[in-house]
C-alpha cells in the first residue's frame, strides 16, 4: 500500500504542475505571425499540354507572390519585390528532394532551352531546386494579365514554354522553356496561390486580393477544358484572415490585414460555366495548337456543365 501511496502522490505531483503551467499560459498572447499566410486554389482537371490562366491583382504589398500556373513540376506568376520593382517569374524543379542547386549533377538538372529578350535567367535553391526566369515588367493594380504553359514530352523528359501576354503590345512574349526530368508528364495538378514572401512581422498586417479568371486547359487529344471547380487551402500559419470564393468568372484569394474569412478551408467551390471565352492563340509568337477541334462545342453550355462535373 505505501508502494501504492508513493506512486499516487508522485501522479498528483505531475499533475499538479502540468495545470499550474497550462494555467499560466492562459491568456497570454501568442506570438503574432511574420507572413501573412498563404493561401491556395487547387483546381480539378484533366492532364493536359497547355495550361492558360488570367490574374487582376486588386490590393498587393512588397514582398507578394501571386502565382497563376501552378503545376506539378513548377509554377509561374508575378511579384511584386520592393522599392516598387515588379517582375514576372517563372520557375521549373530539378527532380529530387534537395535544397542545394551546387549539388545537383549537371545531367539532372533543369535545362534552358529558350531565354527571352530581357530575360534573367538562374538557379534556385531552399524550397527544391531548378531553374528560374525573371522578366522585368510593371504590372498594375486592376489590370488583367494572361499566362499560359505548353508541354512537350520527349521520353522521360518534358520541356515547358512559358508565355506572357503584353497587353500594351498585344502580343504573347516567350519568356523561357525549361526541360526537366519528369518521367514523361504532362501538364498536371494545377494551382495558384497568393504568398508573403517578406515574411518581417509588418507584411502579416497588410491584406494581399487576386482574382484568378478565365482558367482553362488544353487536352492532348484537343479538347479545351474550363477551370469551373477549385479546393481552398492555405499553410500552416495559424490564423483566420484569409478567405477565397468565386467571383465574376474566376475565383479570388485574400489574405492578411483585417481580411474576415467565410469560406472553409478544404471546400471544394464552382463558378458558373456561362460566359467563358477560350484563350485567344493566334498571334505569331504564341504555342502552337496540336488541335482545334470541339473549340466552338467547349464554349457550349452543355459541355461546359459536362466539365464542371468532372
Amino acid at each position: 500500500m505505501k508502494y501504492k501511496s508513493n506512486i499516487l502522490t508522485i501522479l498528483l505531483m505531475v499533475l499538479t504542475s502540468f495545470f499550474s503551467i497550462a494555467g499560466d499560459s492562459i491568456g497570454q498572447d501568442v506570438a503574432p505571425p511574420r507572413a501573412a499566410r498563404s493561401v491556395h486554389l487547387a483546381y480539378q482537371a484533366p492532364d493536359a499540354d497547355i495550361f492558360y490562366n488570367e490574374v487582376k491583382v486588386e490590393k498587393s504589398y512588397p514582398g507578394t507572390y501571386f502565382c497563376t500556373n501552378g503545376f506539378n513540376h513548377g509554377y509561374f506568376g508575378i511579384q511584386e519585390i520592393f522599392g516598387g520593382k515588379k517582375v514576372v517569374i517563372f520557375s521549373v524543379w530539378d527532380p529530387g528532394k534537395q535544397n542545394n542547386p551546387d549539388v545537383v549533377e549537371q545531367d539532372r538538372r533543369v535545362k534552358v532551352l529558350h531565354t527571352g529578350q530581357g530575360v534573367r535567367i538562374s538557379r534556385f535553391g531552399n524550397e527544391g531546386t531548378g531553374g528560374k526566369s525573371m522578366f522585368d515588367y510593371d504590372w498594375e493594380i486592376g489590370q488583367t494579365y494572361k499566362f499560359l504553359i505548353q508541354a512537350e514530352v520527349d521520353g522521360d523528359r518534358t520541356t515547358y514554354a512559358a508565355y506572357f501576354y503584353l497587353n500594351e503590345e498585344k502580343k504573347w512574349k516567350h519568356l523561357a522553356s525549361f526541360q526537366t526530368i519528369t518521367g514523361g508528364d504532362y501538364l498536371k495538378g494545377y494551382y495558384s496561390f497568393v504568398e508573403d514572401f517578406w515574411r518581417n512581422g509588418t507584411s502579416a498586417t497588410k491584406s494581399r486580393r487576386a482574382l484568378y479568371s478565365n482558367g482553362w486547359v488544353h487536352t492532348r487529344d484537343g479538347h479545351w477544358v474550363s477551370l469551373t471547380r477549385a479546393r481552398f487551402t492555405a499553410d500552416r500559419t495559424p490564423t483566420l484572415n484569409i478567405d477565397a470564393g468565386p467571383q465574376d468568372d474566376g475565383f479570388f484569394l485574400v489574405t492578411g490585414g483585417d481580411t474576415k474569412n467565410h469560406t472553409k478551408l478544404y471546400s471544394i467551390m464552382s463558378r458558373p460555366p456561362a460566359g467563358l471565352d477560350l484563350p485567344q492563340l493566334d498571334d505569331s509568337n504564341s504555342p502552337k495548337q496540336k488541335s482545334s477541334k470541339d473549340q466552338s462545342e467547349t464554349t457550349d453550355k452543355k459541355t461546359a456543365e459536362k466539365n464542371l462535373q468532372n
